[in-house]
């Protein structure tokens, strides 16, 4: 296929959008000898030759490519200017520039070295068409192959990505110049850790209806009417005060994890309270039963990466049972980045095959079986079963690899089985856990400081 031109350092029309839609086709193969290569699926065919998928595009996606093209020839010589929303943010009428960088002067190894760094980053803005941000995202991503997850809607944008550091900070470049994000996604809104395009089993792009899921329609609960963000010298001095005072039995404040409980098992704040909840969706649910909790309190809230504190804090405000709402700003990431000796002790859970990231010695959590001190996750090793356990190298020795006596028992029934049969019985883990706890308040809190 013809190469796009170039203009200003990036791909433009009528080439353009023709190669990014076939591009956005594309998924790994392997070649015949063991090399990684290439094909193309689309209308639920498998194309393995490029003038097959150019073919197929060419007749049957005419109109989606156009209506491409006719997005791009909007702007000829440069990205048009966003609009300002009335919020003060820029971007929110801006439209998609789906440019693909320059990697011409890079090599193959540059842009596939194992050592890497995974992002964390998300972006909250009004974007009109979610679906052609998703497929400019995975054209992206695959472009510098990059590996994890991209959650894309209406909102805004959520991802988790990892490659080489050639790559990573080719993808920020790209984000930053993205006219949609103008204004709003800026260099420190990008988290990063020691990893690579290794740490995530391939590559997820889509498109959802929240960029987190908390189950709540985000024209009722918005990010717009979050809480108050505290950068991590404020929360830092916060927390200080916060624990003077709760050792004195005088505070009037919730320090708040909205994370899952399998987090904050290997790592929270000091004192801080730590749902027993098992999905973020269930966060409103909890809310909502435990309101004489947050009555007339302070709350402090932190997560991961700051985003699900976007919402849930949003979630809080619009029951108007707290005096005042204030959240982590870059979440725990951030805060690691200023005080890896601070309030936060033990590790930080990540969402992919690392499980957890280190930033001090502390170790917080116990093998389920023994107690003996032990943070390291792994997957329970029942088939049925993606519970994660705590089992330390003793208790795997001896066969103790599941997370619950149920799924144990089952692991030895199906590892007898010839015919490699799985069960279907319910977890014990799950069955046992309320979906919403409620909370005691003092002794719960008390309980979580020690």
């Amino acid at each position: 296929a013809a190469r796009a031109p170039v203009t200003g350092g990036r791909l433009w029309l009528p080439f353009q959008a023709f190669s990014l839609f076939v591009k956005a086709k594309e998924v790994p193969a392997r070649c015949p000898g063991g090399g990684e290569g290439v094909r193309w699926r689309c209308c639920r065919q498998a194309f393995e030759e490029l003038s097959g998928i150019h073919r197929h595009v060419a007749l049957q996606h005419a109109g989606d490519v156009g209506r491409q093209a006719g997005l791009a020839e909007q702007r000829p010589g440069r990205a048009a200017e966003p609009a300002a929303g009335e919020d003060g943010r820029s971007g929110a009428d801006a439209e998609i520039c789906c440019a693909l960088p320059d990697t011409g002067h890079l090599s193959h190894s540059d842009l596939t070295g194992k050592v890497g760094e995974v992002l964390l980053y998300y972006c909250y803005c009004e974007v009109k068409n979610p679906e052609e941000l998703c497929a400019w995202q995975k054209a992206l991503c695959q472009h510098l192959h990059l590996t994890g997850k991209v959650r894309v809607a209406s909102e805004g944008i959520n991802g988790t990505v990892g490659g080489s550091k050639v790559a990573t900070n080719l993808y920020i470049e790209v984000m930053l110049s993205q006219p949609l994000f103008k204004d709003i996604l800026c260099r420190e809104d990008f988290k990063s850790s020691a990893g690579g395009a290794h740490c995530f089993p391939d590559l997820r792009v889509g498109v959802f209806k929240e960029i987190v899921p908390m189950g709540i329609d985000p024209k009722i609960v918005s990010y717009k009417e979050t809480g108050i963000h505290l950068s991590p010298q404020e929360f830092h001095k916060e927390v200080e005060q916060y624990l003077s005072q709760a050792s004195q039995g005088q505070s009037d404040t919730i320090l708040l994890d909205c994370r899952n409980f399998y987090e904050s098992k290997i790592g929270h704040f000091q004192g801080c309270l730590a749902p027993d909840i098992r999905k973020f969706s269930y966060f409103p649910s909890y809310v909502d039963e435990n309101l004489e909790l947050f009555k007339d309190k302070r709350v402090l809230m932190y997560c991961t990466g700051g985003i699900r504190c976007e919402r849930g804090s949003a979630y809080l405000r619009s029951k108007a049972v707290c005096r005042e709402v204030y959240q982590l700003k870059g979440g725990i990431h951030k805060y690691l980045e200023e005080f890896p000796d601070g309030f936060y002790r033990g590790k930080l859970f990540v969402f992919d095959d690392r499980y957890a990231i280190c930033s001090n010695e502390d170790i917080v959590s116990a093998c389920r079986y023994c107690g003996t001190l032990w943070d390291q996750y792994k997957l329970c090793s029942s088939q049925h079963c993606r519970q994660l356990v705590l089992t330390c190298p003793s208790c795997r020795n001896k066969g103790l690899t599941a997370c619950c006596p149920l799924c144990q028992e089952k692991e030895l029934k199906v590892t007898s089985r010839s015919s490699g049969e799985t069960l279907k019985e319910e977890c014990d883990c799950t069955r046992r856990r309320p979906r919403v706890p409620i909370e005691h308040v003092l002794q719960r809190m008390l309980d979580t400081g020690k």
